[in-house]
Formats: structure tokens, sequence, C-alpha cells
């Protein structure tokens, strides 16, 4: 995909007066300002400026009937992209283009990566600049790093640039052509993607290992020992005791975890029980225990050996992901984000990287900080450098280290908690990186227990630090290098061969082999890295749609695929094996690298992927002709025979003969597959059989209020219902709250939670009423038009008035701002400092601006504040400008002029975000997304579509009942105070 470029003049000889340099954020803008000459204007882009078309709407009318209009890919015409600008950066053109006719040169400094590189030639592209155009790249926003790359600059690379190219348009192929086919066989609002799709497939077949998994009972025991001359003392208060682990009896190796087979729970083939080893029961360990409790221990030999450790390489974007999910607890999305913050504001290194070299600045920098807080003892006798390790690696960039050459510390930088910590991270394994090995000695000692014809041998195993090196500094995994050496340190006490023994005590345990575990994010992103699946920059958001298009759910750590993510991978599996495979994956991303530096071309590939007689066009067609829906919906297992789980439009559901009877039943939604047995299944299918389960009788005292209260199990789980459904009326019903199965629900619950609204008494301050109930969303206090949540440790159904008032007061206060920061400079109106749902935000006329994770909201200043509403508003996050007025027809004049209706006031978006809880959560959350309310950025429909996992034009009809039912409370709370409503 050869691309011409724009303006590619030389520079002039003698500086120019006047340069527009164009980055990607503001932060990073305000940052790199400070390094550059005063005649330099630095602009954001906000990111990419144009894309291809997100909807139908954003498609010219001159493309509109082509049939390749809906991909934007113009597949007869060498794959060309259809690029239009977004919508929400127009006005981010319009001030970028009026920048440029006061400049000399056009800088371009997005980031160095594709990406960057992409941004770049778009802008380039869509500005049409006819002055120089120059390419400036740098990994660290420091003043040095910032004045070389000011004399180094170049020409933005067209194979970087077709390389992302490809990507999109892989991307766009994919999941535009893929993706209706899951709404027409699976369930609508799925989606498919060229990486996600295969990270979603690795969940699932861990999660089938799990299925398959048939766990083994073995028992070992556990010696606590003191040598026998020691004083007579206990195991608590013998400082010489140690432990000691049961290996043998007799001669027969004793059976542990390794030894069983995962599929059937018995020993591996090739083991045999009482030739090659022993497999210790519950009573075959206790009797051992008594016997050799009462005999005699020695010491057979003695074995030590030396060993070092060697620091691990400086992060890569992987091994940060990892690292800050083991010792921060943070997602990867969470980890991007925050390292995001500190590269541009120039407290580290680019953040998306795939190298482990540092720079011989960076080396020296490292190496002094080393002599200054640990001594020259702890430095590595020579610079240390690491290679490469993953797969498709391209050491495109420096490790992520601190920026600069000072390695200042977190307290010398004075960073915020969250900031704090992930740069400790980084400071601390970059340092670690060049510091001397650690040196180890390892003793193992072999114990004889014997009592008459029983023989059991103990292995007691001790480690001692020789010297700590490089754990000074950093201890992988670990959150405290200081704790985590003391707890390392299990040295043996002295001990010789031939040495008496003596038994302070003698546990048998009892152990189960534990299925594969579940992946956690740092486990998925270190095996996408070794795969090769993917690069750095995606990881994050790999994960993040897995979440939000529920092929996954979070328990603690664990990633847990959902149902629908089991038939997806089945449907992708039969009909685009070699899409999902990780090999062929990988195999893409080596394509990618190659057009990155030329050697590949770019059309021919993209057409053997799509069009080729095993492309994806051809398989597509082939699927929605022949793939059984109903049949590639269904999840079978051998762990659940008979019955088999099917996703249907309400979810998964078992479906099974019970007695002789065809029969179907919902399953819980917060089941995770493989924790379901045979039984739970058929649990779910007798308690669908038995029909509805009568709890008891409303009010049996009262004939014409003695209804049945009917326990029921619906699609979104069970819940209580008052009588019979008759034609006509619409019973009572009532969800039952978190917490609470059906086996717990007995009469006096059943009548309570019918009984419902609870009257907990008058509001002291306006003698409304105040009452508890449960909704859709779970238990909540309320009075008058004030809806608050109470907490999933509180129960509804005993909650005071004073607790009520109390959340209640709470979320009165979330309208009211929590502090005025300052006068705005440029209106004198109040810059106001208020609590959103999604966390703090500034507020200033009719522009929100979130708080970023580096901002404190107790110490931020109008500046910052004045900064944020400013990249807000040219976000497209201000007051929308006023249509422009159609032509005035033509109109006979009247006589008598008709008096004009007096104009009603329009509704602020804080007046209409007081109403917000009268939204349902799927429409606030959509509303708050494209309005920029409750301290929300706003979105454009295609994103706010893509993070909530719906159609764009769900959300369009979203936004539209939203607004309207804000709308309409705000003029009935109006009409209640006697005003007219606006």
């Amino acid at each position: 995909m050869g691309r011409p470029r724009k303006g590619d003049t030389p520079l002039p000889a003698e500086r120019p007066t006047r340069a527009l340099v164009i980055v990607e954020s503001p932060t990073k803008a305000r940052t790199i300002k400070r390094f550059l000459p005063d005649e330099y204007q630095v602009e954001a882009s906000m990111g990419h400026v144009r894309d291809l078309p997100a909807n139908a709407a954003e498609i010219p009318p001159e493309h509109k009937g082509a049939p390749w209009a809906r991909l934007g890919v113009q597949i007869d015409d060498g794959y060309k992209p259809l690029y239009v600008i977004s919508p929400k950066k127009r006005d981010v053109v319009r001030k970028l283009k009026t920048a440029m006719k006061k400049a000399d040169v056009l800088v371009i400094a997005t980031d160095e990566d594709r990406e960057g590189e992409s941004i770049g030639w778009h802008l380039v592209e869509v500005l049409e600049p006819t002055i120089p155009i120059k390419r400036m790249v740098f990994h660290e926003i420091t003043k040095d790093a910032i004045e070389r790359a000011l004399l180094d600059t170049r020409d933005i690379d067209a194979n970087l640039v077709d390389a992302q190219e490809t990507r999109r348009v892989l991307d766009r192929l994919v999941g535009y052509t893929i993706s209706p086919l899951l709404w027409k066989k699976i369930a609508p609002r799925l989606s498919a993607g060229r990486v996600q799709s295969v990270a979603v497939r690795l969940l699932v077949q861990r999660e089938h290992e799990r299925l398959r998994f048939r766990g083994a009972e073995y028992w070992d025991l556990e010696a606590s020992l003191a040598k026998a001359g020691d004083a007579e003392a206990s195991a608590a208060t013998a400082g010489a005791a140690f432990s000691a682990k049961l290996t043998h009896v007799g001669e027969h190796r004793v059976a542990s975890g390794r030894d069983f087979d995962e599929t059937t729970g018995r020993l591996k083939e090739g083991l045999e029980e009482g030739k090659d080893l022993v497999r210790l029961d519950g009573d075959t360990a206790t009797a051992l225990t008594d016997a050799l409790a009462k005999g005699s221990w020695s010491v057979r030999d003695i074995e030590s050996r030396d060993a070092t450790r060697q620091p691990a390489a400086p992060f890569t974007t992987s091994t940060l992901q990892q690292e800050a999910s083991r010792k921060l607890g943070l997602t990867a999305r969470d980890t991007m984000r925050v390292a995001q913050g500190l590269y541009e504001r120039g407290y580290i290194t680019y953040m998306r990287t795939d190298s482990t070299t540092l720079s011989s600045e960076a080396l020296t920098a490292a190496r002094e900080a080393i002599g200054r807080r640990y001594g020259a003892d702890y430095l590595s006798p020579k610079e240390r450098t690491y290679a490469k390790r993953s797969r498709n690696a391209q050491e495109a960039h420096e490790a992520i280290r601190p920026a600069g050459t000072e390695m200042p510390t977190s307290e010398d930088l004075g960073l915020g908690e969250r900031d704090a910590a992930l740069y400790d991270l980084v400071w601390k394994r970059t340092v670690a990186s060049q510091m001397a090995d650690a040196r180890l000695r390892f003793v193992t000692a072999r114990i004889d227990a014997v009592a008459g014809e029983r023989r059991g041998t103990f292995r007691a195993t001790g480690r001692t630090t020789l010297f700590p090196g490089f754990f000074r500094a950093y201890v992988e995994g670990s959150d405290d290098p200081d704790a985590s050496l003391d707890a390392q340190e299990q040295p043996l006490p002295p001990l010789e061969r031939g040495d008496a023994l003596r038994a302070l005590g003698l546990e048998p345990s009892r152990h189960e082999t534990r299925p594969p575990a579940r992946f956690t994010e740092a486990s998925l992103v270190k095996l996408l890295e070794q795969e090769g699946i993917g690069r750095p920059s995606t990881y994050a958001s790999i994960i993040d749609t897995i979440l939000r298009r529920q092929y996954a759910r979070k328990a603690g750590s664990q990633l847990v695929p959902t149902f629908v993510a089991f038939a997806t991978t089945n449907l992708l599996e039969h009909q685009f094996g070699s899409l999902v495979d990780t090999e062929f994956t990988a195999t893409m991303e080596t394509s990618l690298d190659e057009i990155a530096t030329g050697a590949l071309a770019s059309v021919p590939y993209l057409r053997a992927f799509y069009a080729g007689p095993s492309g994806i066009e051809a398989a597509v067609a082939q699927g929605l002709e022949g793939i059984d829906a109903r049949e590639i919906s269904t999840v079978r297992t051998p762990a659940w025979d008979p019955f088999v789980v099917r996703v249907g439009r309400y979810g998964p559901y078992v479906d099974g003969e019970i007695d002789g009877e065809k029969k179907t039943a919902s399953i819980p939604e917060e089941s995770a597959p493989a924790d379901l047995t045979r039984d739970d299944l058929e649990r779910f299918l007798r308690e669908g059989n038995a029909g509805d389960l009568i709890v008891g009788l409303f009010d049996p005292d009262a004939a014409e209020r003695a209804q049945p209260m009917l326990l029921k199990r619906g699609p979104y789980g069970p819940y209580l219902q008052l009588g019979e459904l008759v034609e006509g009326t619409r019973p009572k019903r009532v969800s039952l709250p978190p917490g609470v199965t059906p086996d717990g629900v007995d009469e006096n619950l059943a009548r309570s939670l019918l009984s419902l609204p609870r009257h907990l008494g008058e509001h002291p301050e306006t003698g409304a009423v105040v009452e508890a109930s449960i909704g859709r969303f779970g238990p909540f206090v309320r009075t008058e038009k004030t809806f608050a949540s109470i907490p999933k440790d509180e129960d509804l159904l005993s909650i005071s008035l004073e607790r009520a008032l109390e959340l209640i007061a709470k979320k009165r206060t979330r309208n009211e701002p929590r502090r005025v920061v300052g006068a705005h400079p440029e209106t004198g109106d109040p810059v106001e400092l208020r609590d959103g749902k999604y966390g703090p935000y500034v507020s200033h006329a009719k522009v929100n601006a979130s708080l970023r994770d580096e901002h404190d909201p107790d110490t931020i200043d109008l500046e910052t504040a004045v900064a944020l509403l400013a990249e807000r508003e040219a976000a497209g996050g201000g007051k929308k400008k006023p249509a422009k007025g159609a032509a005035k027809k033509k109109t006979t004049k009247q006589k008598t002029p008709a008096k004009a209706a007096a104009k009603r006031p329009k509704a602020t978006p804080e007046q209409l975000e007081r109403h917000l809880d009268d939204l349902d959560d799927e429409t606030r959350a959509v509303v708050t997304r494209l309005e920029g309310m409750a301290g929300e950025a706003a979105r454009s429909v295609v994103h706010v579509a893509d993070e909530l996992g719906l159609a764009e034009e769900d959300v369009e009809k979203a936004r539209k009942r939203g607004l309207f039912k804000l709308r309409m409370a705000y003029g009935k709370a109006r009409s209640a105070d006697g005003a007219r409503p606006g």
C-alpha cells in the first residue's frame, strides 16, 4: 500500500522561526512544551483524527451504495481503506489547520511505534501542509531526549504506516465479516476479533481441561524434629527445631501430586503401586504416624550446594503488566493507564515495548544509583545485557525505565499513591537488573526413622542467603524485598551424618490433586507473549474486550469463561479453525512485522486472507448455510453426561431427561462451567420439573388475602410471586436479595419480601416517606426522587431509618459540589470539584472533565482543573453549537401576529443529572458516556457501543429514550415545585 508524502521538502538551513509540533495528548503537549523553543507551538490531536467509518451514517454519500461500504474497505480496489474524519475530531482538525497557517514547519511528534506513525501519517493527509514536514521521535520526554530528537528528525516511515494499516484492515475484515455470523447463529451483540478470539479460546481450553480433571487423594507425613542433645523442649521453645517430610516407606517412594493422571485420577501410566511407589491412605498414614512417633530417628546424610540467582531483565510491557497484577493488584488496563500518565509527564520511558535493552546513559545512571544506595559490592562486575525472550519480539524501543539520567525515586518526584507504586516497580526492576547476583546455600538432610520393621525416610531442606545481591532492591513476585529476604531464610541447625534426632511431633496430612489453574490477567498476558499473539500495546485492550463482551468474568483474580465463550469458540473452531489457532495467529504477527520492514507486500497478503479459497469470506458464506445454530450453541462433556448445556436467548440452560420426560432449566449466570457437576445439572432440572414451590400463604387469617406465595425460577434467577397468574392481572413479584438462595426462603422471609416496600418513617427535614425495597438492581432506600443502594453486607429487612437517612444524605451530596477550586480565568464563573459515579471530576459551565489517576482531588489546583476542562472541550465535550438555520420561507404577513409563547427554559446537564437514578443501568451508562454526565468523558456512539457491547442503533435508541425520561423527570420535578416545566 504505497502512499505519496505531502510536503516532504527540505528544511531551511537556519532554524525556522515558527514551528507547529503535534502530539497525541494535552498532557504530553504540556510536558514537551517545557523543552522546546518559545517559537514552537505544541498542539494535541487527541489520538487518531480519522479512521474507517464506524457506522452507516459516517459513510460518504458517494460510497453508500457500494457493496464494500459496510466494511469500509474497497475489496475490489487493492483493499484500500475508506477513511473519514471522526465527527468528534472535526473541531480538532480545524484548530490544527488554523495553527499550521502560522507555522514555517510541521513537526510530527507522535509516539514512535506503528500506531504513532499511523497517527502522524493521517495528520499529514488531513492537514495537507505546504510547509516542510519532519518526523520527530523519542522514547522519553526529557530535555536531553527532546533536544536530540529535534536534531535528528526523519521522514514518516511508510512501511510502519503500511503495517499498521494492514493490521487495521485485517481487524475490520475479521470483525465485520464474522461477527454477523455469531449474531445469527448464537446471540446478538457478540464480536469476533483477530486476537481476541484466540485469547477466548485459550480460556475455554483451560476450562475444558478443568472439566476433564479427576481429582486424586493422597497422604503424607510431616515431622517436627530437633537434635537429641538439645535441651528438653517442645517444638515451640526449641530454637533448633526443624521440619521434614516423608519421601519413602521402606524402599518405595511415597506418591505425590505429580504422580497422578489429571484426566483419570489414577496413577500415571508406567507407575505401579507397590513396585515403583507407595500410595498412602488415611489409615496407613495414621498407623505409620503412631509407629514412627515411638521409633528412633537419625541423620543418614547431608548434602550442601551453593547456587546463584540472577536478576530479571528490565520491564517490557507484558512483564510490567504481570508484575503490577501480582504485586499491586492492578488490571492490565489500569497498569497501562497509570504508565501512560507517567510517560507523558516525563517520569518513565515509553511504556509500549517488547525490548529489554537499556541505553548506555541508562546503564550508567542505574549503576551510579546502585553505588550510592547499596555500595560497590552490590554492583554487577560488568554491565548486564538481556536477550529477547518473547516470540516475535522486535526490540523496537528501550525497556521501560525511569526517564532521564538521574534515577530519582518516587519520593523525590512527589508522586501520588498509585503512580508511586508503579514507578517504584519500574525503578527497582531497573536498578536490580544491574546489581550483583544473589548467592544462596541449600542444605538437604535425609533422615531415617525406624520403628521395628517399619522404616521411613524423611527429607529436610534449608536455605540461607550468603550474599543478597539484587534481592536488596527487588524480588520478583514479592512486595517487600527486605521482608522477602527474611521469609526466604529457612536454615537447618548444624547437622552431621549419624546425629540422633528427637521427634517433637508427627502429623499426617491429606491432599487432593488440583485442576489446572484458571488464567489470571497476568498469566494470560504471559502466555500471549510467549506464543507471539498480539502486541504489547494490545494486551490490555484484549482482556478489557473479553470482559466487556461477557466472554469471561472475574472471580477474584481468575478469568472465568462464560458459556457464551464456549459456544463462540465452538463456531470459530468449526468454521474458522486457523483463525483461532495460536500458531496461525503468531504467523500473522510475523507477516505484519515483515510488512513493517518492507519485506512483504500487504495487498497480496490481505487478498489471500479474505478472498482466497480458504479465506474468511467463503467460510462465512458456508457457515450461514451449513452451521446448525442449536448444535453449535451446545456444550458437551463426559462430566455432564447424559445432560448438555445450551446457550439460548436468555442465557445458558441445561437440557436433558428426568424420569423419562424431556426438560430444560436455566443455569445461574454466575456459574463457572468447570465447577458444575452432573448432580448440579440434575438438580436444576428437578427443581424446574417440580414446578412452582408454594412457600405458604401470605395472610392465612384473612380469607381475601390468603394468596399462595410461590417460589419460581425465571431466566434471571429465582423470585417470589404473590398469587397465581390470572389473565388481565399482574401479580406482585420480588427478586431474592443477594446472598439468599431458594433453600433459604421460608414462610416468614417470603412474607417480608412480598410486603415490600418497608415503611421506615418520615424524613426529618421534608416530612416525606422513607422506605426500603428491592428492585431489578438490588436493595435500596428512597425518599421522594432520591434512591440510594443498600450495601451488600446490610439487610434491607432490618435497616433502620437513621441508616437510610445516612445513605440518602450521601447520595444527595453527590449533586452538590465537593468544593470550589476557583474562578475560571476566562469567565469568572466557579470551577467546581464534584463526585460522580465513576469518580471525581471538575465542572465549569456545561463542561465536565474526569480527574486522572495522577490527580489528587484534595489538592488539585485551578491551573490543572482549567487544563483538564480545556482538553475535554477540545475533544468535543463543550456546548453543542447551534445548527445552522435553514433558509427562511416566504410567508404572507399576518394581519394580527400571534403573541409568541413564553420560551421554556432548557434543562442543563447538571439539572438532568439529578434524575439519572430514574434510568435503568444500561440506559444510564449510555447517556452518561454520550453526554459527558456524572463525571464521564463524552464518547462517540461507536466507542460507547464497543464499551458496553451494544449495537450502535441500540445505543442511539437508549440515548433518545434516556434523555426523554430525564427531561420528563425534570419537568415533573419543576411542576411539583410550582414552576412551569422546562
